[in-house]
Formats: structure tokens, C-alpha cells, sequence
């Protein structure tokens, strides 16, 4: 039987979480909501959108859980103040595992957290409470990631790496082996990170420089083709 649920979220990281959990998970969305002043829709994916300021009492925490299904916003802090709201009204904060993820068992992690297919996570990893980790990724062996962080496709975590809460991995950046990270660290694209970081760090790669032919040129000038 399908756990009821509720989605806080209706953009396109909800739209995202809502295909898995329904589709790759044993959840059924009963629900979305986002606070009233942001309802632009009267349906989501053909559940019912409500008022947040309402939805307590049309869909009560004894009978339906919730998932945070927001994104980064603000170092992860919009997430994760819906997430502590959400836990105060009590709510049961549910966890998605794709069951394609490859995780092994011993993993701990904790609530409100969102794991997709095809992420590379080994042995005795932790994961706090509201951790996204998207297809691609990879965790090394016995690394803790601290609560609130967002790691995106193909960052790549070494082994026995701590991070602290409400960081953010983007896209193939990289945390050498024994690596600690402090809180709210900004890890941008194509990063490389070899020692500690202090609370706050931003960690971000120059982008790469445009040629001044323009493709076609270039083509022409090139072996390319």
C-alpha cells in the first residue's frame, strides 16, 4: 500500500521529486501546497494545491506525511525552515530512495532526503536530515554530510570527507580524501577543494574563455569535421 503523502512545492524541483516518488517509489501525492501568496495553480500533476496555512487541518499530520520538495534558495535555508515548520506541525518528513540508487544498507541518513538513480554512494556514508543528492553524484567511503546540503549531478566526494550543514556541491566539483568542509560552504561547477574550508567558503572555477572565430570559422580552420 502506497504511503499519502503531501508535496510542499509546485515548481520544477517538485515536478522532478514528484515523478520519482510516484512513479519509482511507494508514495501517492494526496496534495502539494506552498504558502497562499504563491499558488499560481489549482492542481499539481492532478493533486489538489492548497494553502499551506491550511493544510493541517484538510490533510492532517495522523494521516498523511509531507516532503519538502524545494530547492537551494538561499544556501538551502527556504528547505530548510519549511522542513523544521513542516516537523513542528507533526508531520512524519519522509525519505526517497530510488530503488535504482545502488545504496548500500549501511547508509544512515535521516529525514526529508532525496537520493536518485545512478549516484555513486559507498559504504558507511551519512547523510543528515533534508540532503539531496542527484544522479551522478558520487560520496565517498565513510564521509558525513551535515544537514540541508544539496549535491548535484556528478560532484564527486571523496572518502572519510566531512561536511558541515547547508552546503552546496555544484556540478562536477570535486572534495579531496579527509577533506572537512565548515557550514554553508559554496562549492561552484568544476571546483577542486584539497584542503579544510572555514564556515561560508565559496570555492569557484574561471570560466572558460570564448574564441574570437565564431563557430563557422572555427570549423573552417580546424580538423574538427
Amino acid at each position: 500500500m502506497k504511503k499519502k503523502i503531501v508535496l510542499f512545492g509546485t515548481g520544477k524541483i517538485a515536478d522532478v521529486i514528484h515523478y520519482q516518488m510516484t512513479h519509482d517509489g511507494d508514495f501517492e501525492v494526496a496534495a502539494a501546497t506552498v504558502d497562499r501568496e504563491y499558488i499560481t495553480t489549482d492542481h499539481f500533476h492532478g493533486a489538489p494545491v492548497v494553502p499551506f496555512e491550511e493544510i493541517e487541518e484538510k490533510y492532517p499530520p495522523s494521516e498523511y506525511g509531507m516532503f519538502v520538495a524545494l530547492g537551494y534558495q538561499s544556501m538551502n535555508d527556504l528547505r530548510a525552515a519549511k522542513v523544521a515548520t513542516a516537523r513542528e506541525m507533526g508531520y512524519e518528513l519522509v525519505t526517497f530512495v530510488h530503488p535504482e540508487s545502488g545504496m548500500p544498507a549501511c547508509t544512515e541518513l535521516g529525514d526529508n532526503c532525496f537520493v536518485m538513480n545512478n549516484v555513486a554512494i559507498q559504504p558507511w556514508v551519512k547523510l543528515g536530515h533534508n540532503v539531496f543528492v542527484f544522479s551522478g553524484a558520487m560520496i565517498g567511503h565513510h564521509s558525513s554530510i551535515g544537514d540541508n546540503c544539496w549535491v548535484t549531478s556528478t560532484a564527486n566526494i571523496s572518502g572519510v570527507v566531512t561536511a558541515g550543514q547547508n552546503c552546496f556541491f555544484a556540478t562536477s566539483s570535486t572534495v579531496a580524501h579527509e577533506v572537512k568542509l565548515g557550514d554553508r560552504c559554496f562549492l561552484g561547477a568544476n571546483s577542486l577543494v584539497t584542503k579544510d574550508l572555514a564556515d561560508g567558503s565559496v570555492v569557484i572555477q574561471k570560466s572558460t574563455d570564448v574564441q574570437r572565430l565564431n563557430s563557422d570559422q572555427f570549423l573552417k580552420m580546424s580538423r574538427f569535421t
